[in-house]
């Protein structure tokens, strides 16, 4: 298994400079995710990684070999790598057995060789009945597999994914999240993900890099990020979030627009802050410090998605499904609130929010 060790990389196309300096060691055994929204510079570091691409500036090595960097260029072919792309890519005239193969033939591996690793794979992504089928007779599910076992067969030491799940429909993208990180876990090979799709990266990650803009706004596990955002990009890209200017006055946060209303805060912060809150932060109790009108309510069978009006202020909460029965439409109702995330009021939130295409 390899480490990736990402130093000072840069990436212009001409006056476009689409990733700014990166630096960091992706360690051996980790299920890293690049993560942010179209164009924000994720594929292009999968693609240098890859050997696809050669950076502007910096270097990088795969375990302690250079790879990219001055003078020094290796080949994709030579940095024992596998890829999977976001199309399955897998050759619609070979059978199962025959498309997984085809990297060791190229190799000019043995047959026995060749039937003993492709047996493996294929046991491993859980496609070993399949093996004398075409691509046509599987199921999209079943050709990424395909194309992961192709990746995986001549056991290199660095996976790399281009959102691979981004074709599949919505309950075949969940199950195979959970496949991919457990082939992840089985064979113990480091993983590059790229995908724009939160729910993805928060799954299968062991770190996560949220880029926007060719920067990485914070690097860190799942919770991490989405417990303690470094800035209120972070907070809004990751996970459901409404924001709330708001002034710091003896001990609580006046909220704008909320006819005076305030929530309890000890935090380090003073004079004018923007507030985050998650709506799964918020809860209907009696004793609730906001008071408002419930506006809206929408049955999602586990959840409860409700819209409450708090002066001029439209909040989203998220509820038990069981509390749906409990709450009519234009019911007065008290929230509470579980926690915040309050940053300095700088005058740029929108454009903090603002996710470059």
């Amino acid at each position: 298994m390899a480490t990736v060790t990402i130093k000072h990389v840069t990436k212009s196309f001409g006056d476009n400079v689409v990733l700014k300096e990166f630096n960091e060691t992706f360690q051996e055994g980790e299920f890293i995710t690049l993560l942010g929204p179209s164009g924000c510079g994720k594929t292009t570091m999968l693609r240098i990684i890859a050997g696809f691409e050669k950076p502007t500036s910096g270097e990088l090595y795969i375990d302690n070999q250079l790879v990219s960097g001055g003078k020094t260029f290796i080949p994709p072919e030579k940095r024992s790598i596998g890829m999977v792309f976001q199309s399955y890519a897998v050759w619609p005239h070979m059978n199962v057995f025959d498309n997984v193969a085809y990297p060791l033939r190229i190799k000019k591996a043995s047959k026995a060789q060749i039937k003993e690793s492709v047996e493996r794979v294929l046991g491993i992504v859980h496609l070993s009945q399949f093996a004398d089928r075409f691509p046509n007779q599987l199921s999209g599910g079943q050709q990424q597999r395909v194309a992961l076992a192709r990746a995986l067969v001549a056991a290199p030491k660095l996976l790399l994914l281009d959102e691979p799940l981004s074709n599949l429909d919505a309950k075949l993208r969940e199950s195979m999240r959970f496949e991919i990180k457990e082939i992840q876990r089985e064979t113990g090979i480091t993983v590059v993900y790229v995908t724009h799709d939160q729910t993805e990266a928060m799954a299968m990650s062991d770190r996560v890099f949220l880029i926007n803009r060719g920067v990485v706004q914070q690097s860190g596990t799942p919770e991490e990020i989405y417990n303690h955002p470094a800035n209120q990009f972070v907070a809004d890209f990751l996970g459901k979030v409404d924001f709330f200017k708001g002034e710091v006055k003896n001990g609580r946060i006046e909220l704008a627009g909320m006819n005076g209303q305030a929530i309890s805060y000890d935090g380090p912060r003073s004079g004018k802050v923007d507030v985050a809150v998650r709506p799964e932060n918020l809860y209907f109790t009696p004793q609730g410090e906001l008071e408002g009108m419930l506006e809206a309510q929408y049955y999602l069978g586990d959840v409860d998605d409700c819209r409450v009006r708090v002066g001029d202020v439209l909040v989203r909460v998220i509820a038990n499904g069981y509390e749906y029965a409990e709450l009519k439409k234009g019911q007065k109702v008290r929230l509470g609130v579980r926690s915040i995330m309050v940053f300095e009021d700088d005058g740029q939130l929108e454009q903090l929010l603002k996710i470059q295409t």
